[in-house]
């Protein structure tokens, strides 16, 4: 009788872990309201108009994301957002110009044909409840610190990237920098960026001295407000064409950073960023 009362003791202590655990883990969601809330604010419907036939929870390639349905003033929605930033995967809305019937606002009904249709305006490709191109390059633009006077675009186009819907960006500055980004096509925020220095100043061979590796991580460091010597994964002294530089990655609050700094002058030959795979 005692040793069957130590193996249900065991048992219940080994189902607490187990629910502790599936709790912090479930912690790091936005959750459901949230997820909700935010379906909500990206149709510009309200709360009262809307009835929410389902908010599951799915994944996909490692990625959790909340798939939100609801219907409104007769039109249905449908949200797929990642359940750990908020981010809006993919959508699913009507068309904003939807036909009346009758006078009613309750006898409102979408143009089904219209869902997530491609149009043309102006010559400038543009899916239904994305943002704009020019949007789209404002966000870039704004991110990099740069004007649209400064630079010398590209391309701008809509692309998918593991299910999410993106504006490819690329832009060059007069001193040789290019910039890419990928761009959020429904909520305008950055996904991933990098910029290249493709000209940079010669290294001075004759210099005795270069920055250090600890300087070459304060610089990396100073790029991501908040992040410390702890969220440095990676750092080495590399040797490409001649040149000495510093190559490392940082992983700070869901982001991840790529980055090669010039060990002469501790110019920022490229710097990467997206965000993590949380399947790793």
């Amino acid at each position: 009788m005692k040793q069957k009362s130590i193996l249900c003791a065991a048992g219940m202590a080994v189902l607490l872990v187990s629910a502790c655990g599936r709790q912090e883990k479930q912690l790091e969601y936005i959750g459901a309201s949230q997820a909700k809330s935010l379906a909500l604010e990206a149709s510009g419907i309200v709360a009262s108009q809307a009835e929410f036939t389902s908010v599951d929870m799915s994944e996909q390639n490692g990625q959790d994301y909340y798939e939100v349905e609801f219907t409104a003033l007769g039109a249905d929605y449908s949200y797929d957002i990642d359940a750990l930033t908020g981010v809006i995967i993919e959508a699913d809305v009507p068309d904003a110009g939807i036909q009346q019937k009758g006078n009613a606002a309750d006898d409102l009904i979408p143009d089904e044909a219209a869902k997530n249709e491609i149009r043309m305006d102006g010559g400038n490709q543009t899916e239904t409840g994305t943002i704009s191109e020019q949007e789209a390059k404002t966000s870039a633009l704004a991110h990099a610190g740069l004007t649209e006077e400064q630079v010398s675009f590209l391309k701008c186009g809509l692309d998918q990237d593991d299910g999410r819907t993106v504006y490819e960006t690329e832009f060059y500055t007069a001193d040789g920098k290019e910039y890419d980004y990928e761009i959020d096509a429904f909520t305008g925020k950055v996904v991933s960026y990098d910029y290249d220095a493709e000209s940079v100043v010669p290294p001075d061979t004759n210099k005795d001295s270069s920055i250090t590796e600890q300087e070459a991580m304060e610089l990396a460091l100073a790029q991501v407000p908040g992040a410390s010597m702890d969220d440095i994964w990676e750092f080495e002294t590399d040797h490409e064409d001649g040149r000495i530089e510093y190559e490392g990655k940082i992983r700070y609050d869901g982001m991840e950073y790529e980055f090669e700094i010039d060990a002469y002058s501790g110019a920022f030959r490229s710097w990467e960023a997206e965000l993590m795979d949380h399947s790793d």
